[in-house]
């Protein structure tokens, strides 16, 4: 176990992850089913990181899917989820706030594309304990934002949550761009 290499893993995760930065799509999300059960979004997350960490890329290889292909469908997710955040648009219509805590919050929101293929990048780099620490850590995070997310959206108020809604649109919007602009080699 070493510190400066959990710190390390750490902090990548929580860039990648962003689940500050998703605010914006829970409270959205929230408005439109009700309470997200945090503990259920976040140990799904946490459950589909790990075992991606371990067999991602053999699950991918047995289907015929590689790592950039995968990437590719998150960033159309991602940039649909933007788009609602945007125009207003809704292209999500799922029914019970049981499903959304699992799809679209702990994937791909939180285990999206970027963190399981940021996870099998480090895995090469670092130790599989230093990795699962630093994924703990982030999940600890992960459950105090969804847990209080009222709060937070009390704190910021209905005009502050729109701002950052369509804000927060537009990275996600970038970030799609970004993602499939990597893996497509545009």
């Amino acid at each position: 176990m070493d510190f400066k290499e959990i710190l390390t893993i750490t902090m990548i995760l929580f860039a990648v992850i962003d689940v500050v930065g998703s605010l914006p799509v829970l409270l959205d999300l929230q408005s439109k089913h009700g309470k997200i059960q945090a503990e259920k979004a976040t140990l799904v997350s946490g459950l589909i990181m790990i075992v991606f960490m371990f067999i991602g890329e053999q699950i991918l290889n047995v289907i015929g899917i590689d790592v950039s292909s995968f990437a590719i469908a998150g960033s159309f997710i991602i940039f649909f989820l933007a788009m609602e955040m945007i125009l207003g648009v809704k292209f999500y219509k799922e029914d019970t706030a049981a499903t959304a805590s699992i799809v679209p919050i702990a994937f791909p929101l939180i285990a999206g594309t970027g963190t399981l293929t940021t996870l099998l990048s480090i895995r090469a780099e670092y130790k599989v304990e230093n990795i699962i620490i630093a994924i703990l850590i982030n999940l600890v995070f992960v459950y105090l934002v969804l847990r209080n997310t009222y709060r937070l959206e009390n704190i910021l108020g209905v005009g502050g949550i729109n701002i950052l809604r369509k804000v927060f649109g537009v990275i996600l919007l970038a970030i799609a761009v970004k993602l499939f602009r990597t893996h497509a080699g545009v």
